[in-house]
């Protein structure tokens, strides 16, 4: 159980953003800001700048709420203490503007979490995001190991 929920917390860390404002740009560009921002956020474990970027209504197929989030991200940056992200965006689709949906392939290591100290995956991402004003907020997410169904 503890082992699936620091996946589970690896995952959210991933998935949960903050917003990115700053200087006037196109959609695409946008999105791609709010994955650096993300990708920061997480290897600092900065819990509260990552909820910021969760839409209140944020919901995924797991069953997982924002508050549920939290509480995953509390238990995974305990746990860890060094955390690298290597993410590669696959791709950005941007529909009307306002909404994205994102593919990631994203690998992870984390120090503490394994038998030898490190623990270490490679995950894929599918998420939701929409645009408040300028700011691009997470509404829902999917992800599975690599070469594991994504749900």
């Amino acid at each position: 159980m503890i082992q699936a929920l620091t996946r589970c917390a690896a995952v959210a860390l991933l998935a949960i953003v903050a917003g990115c404002g700053g200087e006037q740009s196109g959609p695409e560009e946008q999105v791609r800001a709010w994955v650096d921002a993300m990708h920061e956020a997480a290897e600092n474990k900065d819990r509260r700048t990552i909820l910021d970027g969760i839409a209140d209504g944020y919901a995924d197929a797991r069953g997982n709420s924002k508050d549920d989030i939290g509480d995953m991200l509390r238990v995974y940056f305990l746990r860890q203490g060094t955390i690298v992200l290597i993410v590669n965006i696959d791709e950005i689709e941007i529909v009307g503007g306002s909404a994205a949906n994102v593919a990631l392939t994203v690998g992870m290591a984390g120090t503490g979490g394994g038998t030898l100290g490190l623990s270490a995956d490679a995950y894929r991402f599918e998420l939701e995001l929409e645009a408040d004003g300028d700011d691009w907020q997470l509404l829902s997410a999917a992800w599975g190991e690599i070469g594991q169904p994504v749900r």
